[in-house]
């Protein structure tokens, strides 16, 4: 039973799912039409003391499916050139399957029940790659198909600020604009901003606890 500011396993803080940050790049944003550039994602894991850090990162970029949108204005904030000669983009099944791979082996690992996805703008991530799920076959998707654990909501809360760069600001990380918009930096940012949001909460009970008890022996 998970009680706010004690140590809790992983498989008992959110409802049996695992958090993983993921970040999409796309050629528009209509996942139905429009093309899955890049996929980053980062597990997340819980040390001895309780606090949420971030694992392992895996990332891949994507070949546009046929017939995929490409907009040129997504392209420009990207900076993605799909058909660049040494992208080594893998097709969307086998950049699904090398995401999902950690994923579900960190899903096992720490006895959860399946992956649930954390973003910033989640919805749109989640839609991303549901649309890439189902344009493959892929039979078994790692994460929740309609729920997520979105950061904007997270960093409105605990600083006040909906943009990634500011709300990382905010809570005192560093941020590189000129890496923005990389999948693997968003993500790795997003992760970073994510784990600092739940171990406020979590430090903030935890002196709480602490109080009450002192209180109590007094």
């Amino acid at each position: 039973m998970y009680e706010p500011g004690k140590v809790t396993p992983m498989a008992q803080r959110f409802r049996g799912f695992l958090p993983v940050v993921v970040d999409v790049e796309t050629g528009g944003f209509n996942p139905r039409t429009d093309a899955l550039l890049e996929i980053a994602a980062v597990t997340l894991r819980m040390t001895d003391t309780g606090e949420l850090e971030p694992d392992e990162t895996v990332s891949t970029h994507v070949q546009p499916f046929e017939g995929a949108n490409l907009e040129p204005k997504s392209l420009e904030v990207t900076g993605i050139d799909p058909w660049h000669p040494l992208r080594a983009a893998r097709n969307e099944h086998d950049a699904l399957s090398y995401v999902f791979q950690p994923v579900r082996r960190a899903v096992k690992d720490n006895s959860c029940t399946r992956a649930i996805l954390v973003g910033h703008n989640a919805s749109f991530d989640l839609s991303f790659v549901n649309a890439a799920v189902e344009r493959s076959g892929i039979r078994r998707n790692p994460f929740h198909p309609f729920s997520y654990l979105d950061t904007v909501t997270l960093g409105a809360l605990a600083y006040g600020q909906t943009v990634l760069a500011r709300a990382s600001r905010a809570a005192g990380l560093e941020w590189e604009q000129s890496e923005a918009h990389s999948a693997v930096y968003d993500t790795q940012m997003t992760a970073r901003l994510f784990c600092e949001v739940v171990n406020r909460w979590e430090a903030l009970h935890a002196d709480a606890n602490r109080y009450v008890s002192t209180e109590e022996e007094q």
